[in-house]
């Protein structure tokens, strides 16, 4: 056995190559391996005074963050600025609704009720000052009043606060509301803010707090894989990565804005993210340790395989992150340079730290050490024996569940960006007050009008010509002179459905009123969204795929691979999708498991947030099992044997990494927010699906299936991959 000095260290025997490694490639992973070794102690002093920058820095970052949601150069964004900064509220920011049922025999013209009416208008106008009002009682309008002449509203504005939101002021018109009644008939508060501050829950434990549960998830999962103090050491490097991370986040908000969705990464994923890299490492390391190799060798060995499968999951990771740039909205953008900061600081601590951890305290860590990393796993090496032996029954099974999953998603429907009414409360006032709504035949609509912004002396004109349009209950424009400014007048129109077809006939009528007529508030700017994104999307897929695409080519030095790679990781986020609307849009499972009821559709951010989120986190496990089994091919030629060694010693890591961040998103699922619950299970599922049917499933039986056309890669490609060719050959 070599010497385990640094100053001699040599490889008795070179370690396999993986995953089609070249020399060069080996030799630079085994030059940084010993440059951190060499200077452990500037490492460790590095990482620790990083860590307690972040540790410092993180209230600062986490205020830093933006709220801002916007769609620069379309109508919907640049009219819902305008009516914000020429009236001080509205536009995107959605309207506080106090809302009355009258009892039998109660009119709504009646003196004593229109003086009660008149009451509640001041008493909101004095709850909330400079609040723009609008009511039966101040415009005598029958849109505010449903058919049935008993139930009425009133919407008022106040100033937006962080994210669009103030929900002190709707606690301010609740309270000033609370115990006055019309015609002995209670007055109820809703909407938007109400709703979500009568959810039913005490606000939550936090991102930092769901962390932490999720950290301790993890330590369980942990235990079970190492069963040896060993266990600590992901979390430790999970807490180092996420304080750098805050950290780097925290400077880039001084260049560009970033959105608060960056913290909630940085909290969760880049928790599942960085236990995942260093999982991998250590199970190695204690792989080589169980062959014989021991100190500094056992590390270098572990690094040279382990830390290159590390680097390009990393890597795919942030494109899948990085190519949110794509997308011509401005928070989406800083989602994606501010969240591949993540994956790519996990990578710098597995690469660096970690293997002078292991140099210094593994061994002593690895204690009592109950479990042996000699052999594969038995139960994963037998369930990939029975894969090969039944691929062509595996694969049609994999390929029919994930099917039926991807046709679910096939009726997804984009709904608002702050999500459907319904389902942001299960009780209290303002859920009592969306469902009077509701019964009364006014409907849930009148929580986000559209806005219109025009010329004063057109807008009452304006306001009959779009009660006419075909999914319009109403319109008004008021002659308060809180809805009129420097020329400029707000109409305000009450649409049944929040669909893009309403908008686009709202905006076909008021444009043809003159061109400085221009339609905004929420559901106009949540079309616009829908627009810039969705329309932008396939851009955004065609860019993570081919850049995934070659970065794997030359990882597993072949083209089938990274093919076939990219196309299972596109349909287990098809996959993900169908589980969202199969249990959220239409209820299979929402009211079981959270006690809320079908949503109707899916906020329109969801669906791609989803897709980077989980196109790189599920690649982890991709490269993770497919390194490991061009590594076993290169040293056996056998392709069902590289199967068979690869899940063998990939299944329980795997399983335990996507376990990991499953119990993360469970923890993200205790917030609230039904939108929380919402990208919780879309993530869980996705995690779950690509780790158990994908991963465990179809990858095998794929692999097996296509025998050496699996390693085949041409002289071309890899002379511009800079790699070995890899020609077929007659082994299977």
């Amino acid at each position: 056995m070599a010497s385990s000095s640094l100053g001699v260290f040599r490889f008795e025997r070179e370690p396999r190559t993986v995953a089609g490694m070249s020399s060069a490639d080996r030799r630079v992973l085994v030059r940084l391996c010993r440059f951190s070794l060499r200077h452990r102690r500037l490492v460790v002093l590095f990482w620790l005074l990083v860590t307690a920058a972040g540790i410092a820095s993180s209230g600062a970052a986490f205020k830093a963050f933006s709220d801002e949601y916007s769609v620069p150069g379309r109508e919907g964004y640049e009219t819902n600025a305008a009516i914000t900064r020429e009236f001080g509220n509205g536009g995107d920011s959605p309207p506080i609704v106090a809302v009355v049922t009258l009892p039998p025999g109660a009119k709504i013209g009646s003196p004593p009720v229109m003086r009660a009416l008149t009451a509640v208008d001041e008493r909101v106008a004095h709850a909330v000052p400079r609040v723009r009002l609008v009511s039966y009682a101040s415009t005598l309008d029958s849109v505010f009043v449903s058919a049935d002449g008993r139930t009425t509203f009133l919407l008022a504005y106040p100033k937006p606060g962080k994210f669009g939101q103030n929900p002190a002021a709707a606690k301010a018109v609740s309270a000033a509301l609370r115990g006055v009644t019309v015609a002995g008939a209670p007055v109820r508060v809703t909407g938007f803010d109400a709703l979500n501050s009568s959810s039913g829950s005490k606000g939550g434990l936090g991102i930092l707090a769901e962390a932490l549960l999720g950290g301790l998830g993890a330590l369980v999962v942990l235990a079970f894989v190492f069963a040896s103090l060993l266990a600590f050491v992901p979390l430790i490097v999970a807490l180092i990565s996420i304080m750098t991370s805050i950290l780097l986040v925290w400077a880039l908000t001084a260049v560009t804005p970033v959105s608060g969705i960056v913290g909630f990464l940085i909290a969760l994923v880049g928790l599942g993210v960085a236990i995942d890299y260093s999982l991998l490492i250590v199970v190695r390391w204690r792989e080589e340790r169980a062959h014989g190799y021991d100190g500094d060798q056992a590390v270098v060995r572990a690094m040279a395989t382990a830390g290159r499968a590390v680097i390009f999951s990393g890597t795919t990771a942030a494109i899948g992150l990085l190519a949110l740039v794509a997308l011509p909205v401005p928070f989406l953008r800083s989602v994606g340079y501010g969240g591949m900061v993540i994956p790519l600081v996990s990578v710098a601590v597995a690469t660096t730290l970690l293997p002078v951890i292991l140099s210094k305290l593994g061994r002593r860590l690895d204690w009592p050490h109950l479990r042996s990393d000699d052999r594969a796993g038995r139960f994963w090496t037998r369930w990939a024996e029975l894969v090969v032996r039944r691929r062509w029954i595996a694969a049609p099974v994999a390929v029919a569940i994930l099917g039926a999953l991807v046709v679910g998603a096939t009726s997804i429907s984009l709904g608002p960006a702050n999500g459907s009414p319904d389902t942001l409360s299960r009780q209290g006032d303002a859920k009592v007050a969306l469902d009077a709504l509701e019964r009364s035949g006014i409907g849930a609509g009148v929580l986000s009008p559209i806005e219109i912004l025009a010329p004063s002396g057109t807008a009452g004109q304006l306001a009959q010509r779009v009660q006419g349009i075909a999914g319009i209950d109403g319109a008004t424009a008021p002659a308060a002179p809180a809805w009129h400014r420097t020329g400029t007048a707000i109409v305000d129109v009450l649409a049944r459905t929040d669909s893009a077809a309403t908008v686009r006939r709202v905006r076909s009528v008021a444009h043809e009123a003159g061109p400085e007529v221009r339609v905004g508030g929420s559901v106009a700017q949540n079309s616009d969204f829908d627009s810039a994104v969705y329309g932008n999307f396939p851009l955004m897929i065609g860019l993570i795929a081919l850049l995934t695409f070659v970065l794997l080519a030359r990882a597993f030095r072949s083209l089938l691979l990274p093919l076939k790679a990219v196309l299972l990781n596109v349909l287990s986020v098809g996959a993900a999708w169908g589980v969202v609307t199969l249990v959220w849009q239409k209820g299979y499972g929402s009211h079981l498991l959270w006690g809320i009821g079908a949503a109707g559709s899916i906020p329109s951010w969801l669906p791609v947030m989803m897709f980077a989120f989980l196109f790189g986190l599920s690649m982890d496990y991709e490269v993770f099992i497919l390194a490991r089994m061009r590594e076993e091919y290169d040293a056996t030629g056998s392709t069902d044997g590289a199967v068979v060694n690869g899940i063998g010693r990939t299944g329980r890591l795997v399983t335990s990494a996507a376990l990991i961040l499953f119990l993360s998103f469970v923890a993200l699922s205790t917030a609230p927010s039904t939108q929380a619950k919402m990208i919780a299970t879309g993530l869980g599922a996705g995690i779950l699906i690509d780790a158990t049917i994908i991963r465990a499933l179809l990858v095998p039986a794929v692999v097996s299936l296509f025998g050496r056309w699996n390693w085949w890669l041409p002289r071309l490609p890899a002379r511009l991959l800079r790699v070995k060719a890899s020609p077929i050959t007659a082994a299977s």
